[in-house]
């Protein structure tokens, strides 16, 4: 991701509530969060916030995000779903990332972090998914995959095999969650699920409000 990456969007985005007793202007940790998230890496959002007179390590950047507590918004109901993982590596280790995209608007719509590719896991991401959105009478789109086939007929959802047409129309989408979640693994060492889910849960969320 380039370096130059300018924030996008509303700076609403960015709950600072979790700030206390932060010494840290809560504008410039917004700045930090929407820098880091739109493409910076966590050394060059610390040298963008040198500018403004604040000196802060790369943990603090790090921890803002992740108290920042950002996923995508629900409540949507989608027509069609596109539904797909694909492998990442967290320090060393191998993870699956699922995404859910809405095929309309090419946003998140749910993501998550599993230690496996199968269809159990695909049961429960789709159990997260169905809590949040109204997509029980949504078509999906899938590749051949058969642990995604069989955890969407158990669930006796509408789905297609497909690999051009709408589903084409979101591969924008996955190449770019896979380049920064690369990124991400490559800039961070000795990182755990649980904060590199919370920080792909930011992503989806700036990627949704930004695009």
């Amino acid at each position: 991701m380039p370096e130059t990456a300018r924030p996008r969007g509303s700076s609403g985005l960015v709950d600072v509530e979790f700030v206390q007793r932060e010494r840290t202007p809560r504008e410039l940790i917004t700045l930090g969060v929407r820098l880091h998230l739109g493409g910076l890496s966590l050394s060059n959002t610390v040298r963008e916030l040198e500018k403004s007179g604040v000196e802060r390590s790369r943990k603090a950047v790090h921890d803002w995000v992740h108290k920042a507590d950002l996923a995508p918004v629900e409540g949507a109901e989608p027509a069609t779903v596109a539904l797909d993982e694909t492998v990442i590596w967290i320090d060393g280790q191998q993870y699956w990332l699922y995404a859910a995209v809405d095929t309309a608007t090419n946003r998140f719509l749910h993501i998550r972090l599993y230690s496996a590719r199968t269809t159990a896991a695909t049961e429960m991401f789709l159990a997260e998914l169905m809590e949040k959105y109204d997509a029980e009478g949504a078509l999906f789109l899938v590749d051949s995959a058969a642990w995604l086939n069989a955890a969407l007929h158990r669930r006796a959802l509408e789905f297609r095999c497909e690999r051009h047409g709408d589903r084409n129309t979101t591969e924008r989408v996955y190449r770019e969650v896979k380049s920064r979640t690369s990124w991400f693994s490559n800039s961070s060492s000795h990182v755990n699920p649980a904060t590199a889910d919370s920080w792909l849960q930011a992503f989806a969320r700036w990627h949704t409000e930004t695009n």
